[in-house]
């Protein structure tokens, strides 16, 4: 069985179609407003409108108020809820949608905080001193692997169509997550390096 594969950081209908057509398993959109690929839940509709309803549709948020979630969450019709920020697990499974967890690990020792989550997955990201993802860093794949201890893990932190392959035989995933590796710029997508980066990682049993 193939990996799961997430797109995230759409901003537009074009390259959220393009993606489904290409294979993608799940969509992400950023409503961080700090965020280059900041998209408004206004366009987010519009575009999930266009979108199969096998495709995972994931709203990623950054220490947001849970109204504010509570409310794209329904009226987007999401899947699932994306958490980068400095959220508590009882934040987190106040939600009537999966949650997924992302986790900068420095070393062995950041994985025990994973343990606090029941997430449906941990997606584990590059470590940084600030931040909250979407660098294009390559992260450690080793902690990856040691994550899958815990639960079901996706691999984020710069992937790119050149590394996919070696990092989902180094890690075994349950899914890849990719927004920047696949970029003309911070939320326009490279078409070309979007099928490339899909049909590698599906092909990889």
């Amino acid at each position: 069985m193939s990996v799961k594969v997430k797109i995230c950081g759409l901003t537009n209908l074009d390259d959220a179609l393009a993606a489904v057509e290409f294979g993608a398993d799940a969509l992400g959109f950023n409503f961080w407003a700090e965020s280059p690929r900041h998209v408004t839940p206004e366009k987010v509709k519009e575009m999930v409108e266009e979108i199969p309803p096998s495709v995972i549709k994931v709203g990623l948020f950054v220490n947001e108020r849970f109204e504010t979630i509570r409310d794209i969450a329904v009226d987007l019709s999401l899947d699932a809820l994306q958490f980068h920020g400095d959220e508590t697990p009882f934040f987190c499974e106040q939600f009537s949608v999966p949650y997924w967890k992302a986790f900068r690990p420095r070393d062995e020792r950041g994985l025990e905080l994973l343990k606090k989550y029941h997430c449906e997955y941990y997606l584990i990201d590059t470590f940084l001193e600030k931040g909250y993802g979407g660098t294009g860093i390559v992260g450690n794949w080793d902690l990856a692997r040691e994550a899958k201890k815990i639960g079901k893990v996706i691999l984020a932190g710069g992937l790119t169509p050149d590394n996919v392959e070696v990092a989902i035989r180094s890690v075994r995933p349950a899914g890849v997550d990719v927004a920047s590796g696949v970029e003309e710029r911070p939320g326009k997508k490279d078409h070309a390096n979007l099928e490339e980066f899909i049909t590698k990682a599906k092909e990889i049993r």
